[in-house]
């Protein structure tokens, strides 16, 4: 069981769960109601799709031989020998089929076109690492990131919970798209020369070291004068306290260098956490 737990890479769950938070929490400052089991259930099919993901991510990857002792990431599941390729793919397609059913109850409150976008969400999961031009392959993996956790996420969401879509939810979404994008940069930057061995050619592959690393400084600042300037109902103060850590972070990225970025990563993620925890204070505070 821990090493399944491991396979599910639990540490990136916040990508998941933080843009929903986000629309949830614009949701009630603008309606003032919250549509509690509808969150719940947006909440655990959005992390489903994330877990999937990864699982055939590891699956897949090891298939393709891009998983080599040279490694610098956690170690996968399927490399390590836990358990075989063919097994980690089912326990992909069973999370899969989980969120899938929680999306059909999601459908009857928000119709096609939640049908629609969770659909897309489950094929781009599928399509991340499988084929014939796998997602995280090509140098537009953080594109998909940004559609799929931000805009995609918190419109999502956001339309659940109200049954319309507002340009400061679509704002929302960019805003916080774009941490998530940093994160997926960041771990590819830290396996830029693994992943030119293995065929990938990913945008930080495009970009160069030096250029991908003031990519990864905008994609870390921009959220914060996007949201202030967004109109946003909501006390904008708050998100100040956020600028510290971006730049903390976007320091480290200068400093450090193969697996000592394993940490930076998880860091990353946290700070688009208490990005959005930063925003819910302000929102709530505004409202």
């Amino acid at each position: 069981m821990r090493r399944w737990v491991e396979a599910a890479r639990p540490r990136t769950l916040p990508l998941a769960v933080s843009p929903v938070l986000g629309g949830l929490f614009l949701a009630v400052a603008q309606s003032g109601q919250l549509a509690f089991f509808t969150a719940l259930a947006t909440l655990i099919a959005a992390a489903g799709i994330q877990v999937g993901t990864n699982l055939y991510n590891d699956a897949a990857d090891f298939e393709r031989g891009t998983d080599t002792p040279d490694r610098l990431g956690p170690p996968r599941a399927a490399a390590q020998g836990w358990f075989t390729a063919a097994e980690v793919k089912r326990a992909a397609h069973l999370v899969f089929l989980t969120s899938f059913l929680l999306g059909l109850l999601l459908v009857l409150r928000g119709g096609l076109p939640i049908f629609l976008l969770g659909v897309a969400a489950i094929a781009a999961g599928y399509a991340y690492t499988s084929g014939p031009r796998p997602i995280a392959y090509r140098p537009y993996g953080e594109l998909y990131v940004l559609v799929f956790f931000g805009i995609s996420a918190v419109g999502g969401t956001y339309y659940l919970q109200t049954l319309t879509l507002s340009v400061q939810a679509i704002t929302l979404g960019i805003a916080l798209g774009l941490p998530a994008a940093a994160v997926l940069l960041l771990n590819n930057y830290r396996d830029f020369e693994t992943d030119r061995a293995a065929g990938r050619r990913t945008l930080c592959h495009l970009l160069g070291r030096p250029a991908a690393r003031v990519l990864y400084a905008a994609l870390l600042l921009l959220p914060i004068p996007l949201l202030l300037l967004g109109g946003l109902p909501m006390q904008g103060w708050l998100l100040l306290l956020a600028l510290p850590l971006a730049l903390v972070l976007i320091r480290r990225l200068w400093q450090l260098e193969g697996r000592a970025l394993n940490q930076l990563l998880a860091q990353t993620g946290q700070y688009q956490l208490a990005l959005v925890l930063l925003l819910g204070a302000g929102l709530l505070l505004g409202a």
